[in-house]
């Protein structure tokens, strides 16, 4: 079994920063892809960034430019560096862990509980 754990959430002024922090554990053989999902009150869950074993790395467009992610190999953990944050920003973000199908698609197969991030105009 697969577990994720994420750390970093709070409140946060627009225009300030926040890093979230996701580490797995587990019986995991393999990484293939590991990232950020949001999903704010009333909307859909949407992709945030995700990195492959590759090192590719995806960003939705609404946090380009303002978003980067990383991730230590080592300790299996991904860290995504929110700058300029915006209110739309303002969601629970998941942590998600798993495959490339083909291309830009993804079957997430594990999921945290989410952190709340919220950001206040």
């Amino acid at each position: 079994q697969v577990q994720l754990v994420e750390s970093g959430g709070g409140l946060v002024q627009a225009g300030g920063s926040l890093r979230l922090s996701c580490a797995a554990s587990g019986t995991i053989f393999s990484i293939d892809a590991m990232g950020w999902y949001r999903q704010a009150p009333g909307k859909q869950r949407e992709l945030v960034s995700i990195i492959t074993s590759g090192g590719s790395t995806k960003f939705a467009d609404a946090v380009k430019g303002r978003f980067t992610l990383s991730r230590e190999n080592a300790k299996n953990t991904v860290y995504l560096q929110m700058n300029n944050l915006k209110p739309e920003d303002t969601a629970v973000y998941y942590c998600s862990l798993g495959v490339v199908i083909k291309g830009d698609i993804y079957r997430m197969d594990y999921w945290g509980k989410g952190t709340l991030v919220t950001v206040s105009s």
